[in-house]
């Protein structure tokens, strides 16, 4: 089938060339949704930071491990403790120049009450690096 323009030519060829309008109009407002669009990809804040001479990166500190049973009994670096005797251990360890990290593991049938009293206990001892081990799924 072919497409003849609105003009009836006696030899009747087809509309040969290409109407660019349309892909022009597309094209330009892809072009100003991109432009208007783009610096909202880079967020970003623009900062001055002091320019210092550093020091080699300190050892990283030490950890605690500290666990937690479905039953509520904890245990720290493996070893059974009391919550008396951790939160004693959490005031010693946070008093040390080079504060531990705490890395808590808790059971999924633990309760959360415990849970928030161990990192309660860890605060308010100066331990402010917590983070929770997990388990990766299979």
């Amino acid at each position: 089938m072919a497409f003849g323009g609105l003009d009836n030519k006696p030899n009747g060829s087809p509309m040969a060339e290409i109407n660019m309008t349309p892909l022009i109009d597309v094209m330009l407002v892809l072009l100003v949704i991109f432009i208007i669009t783009a610096p909202l990809f880079t967020h970003a804040i623009p900062l001055d930071l002091p320019k210092v001479a550093s020091q080699a990166a300190r050892e990283t500190p030490q950890t605690i491990t500290l666990s937690i049973d479905g039953a509520g009994r904890l245990y720290w670096n493996d070893a059974p403790i009391t919550a008396d005797a951790m939160r004693a251990r959490f005031a010693a360890a946070g008093k040390a120049a080079d504060k531990p990290e705490l890395h808590l593991r808790a059971s999924g049938a633990a309760r959360y009450e415990v849970v928030a009293q161990v990192m309660g206990a860890a605060q308010q001892a100066g331990i402010t690096r917590i983070g929770f081990v997990t388990e990766p799924v299979q």
